[in-house]
């Protein structure tokens, strides 16, 4: 397992058609989920879950994605509606962490939002920790309500990211990152 820092500073996101398998092992997966659960959380209220979707779950939700998007868009094509259905196939594994703001005298919903954040961000780090490579993705399937009802979304909850997640099938090359001097200040 590589040190800390070093595993923070080589992270990188992969797309989903350049992932391959063998997912994580059930182990694994509860490791990277019970480190998705260790975030900051203001007044303990567990403000997101996951949805697993893996083996045959990725393509039963595909079925959803498909459905609802030819149903929204009558000139879509079937090759258009395959691609749809096949969004979840690429990545042996995708949780989808879903944000759940509760009102609250002291916690606000953007702070809730935010632990979500920071639980996406958990998972892909003990993902990567693990030997994985990762992709945050949203797009119209994580905003869509017909889609989040389909999942089994409350009317609180929302999607904070569908985290895909496999073996690399190629070398990861690193995107430019800002320059320090061009996003910190000192006050």
């Amino acid at each position: 397992m590589p040190d800390a820092i070093e595993l923070l500073k080589t992270r990188r996101s992969l797309k989903p058609m350049e992932m391959t398998g063998p997912g994580p092992t059930p182990a694994e997966l509860e490791t990277i989920l019970t480190i998705g659960a260790r975030v900051p959380d203001h007044g303990k209220l567990s403000p997101w879950r996951f949805i697993v979707f893996e083996g045959d779950g990725r393509a039963r939700a595909g079925e959803v994605f498909g459905r609802l998007f030819a149903q929204k868009n009558p000139q879509a094509t079937p090759d258009q509606i395959a691609k749809e259905r096949e969004k979840f196939t690429a990545a042996p594994l995708v949780i989808a962490v879903v944000s759940k703001t509760v009102d609250h005298f002291k916690v606000p919903a953007w702070e809730q939002e935010l632990s979500a954040g920071a639980s996406a961000m958990n998972i892909i780090h003990a993902a990567h920790a693990l030997g994985y490579v990762c992709d945050w993705v949203t797009g119209w399937v994580a905003f869509d309500r017909d889609v989040l009802d389909a999942l089994g979304l409350a009317p609180n909850e929302k999607i904070a990211g569908y985290i895909h997640i496999g073996k690399a099938t190629k070398t990861i090359e690193d995107r430019p990152r800002p320059a320090l001097s061009e996003i910190v200040t000192r006050f």
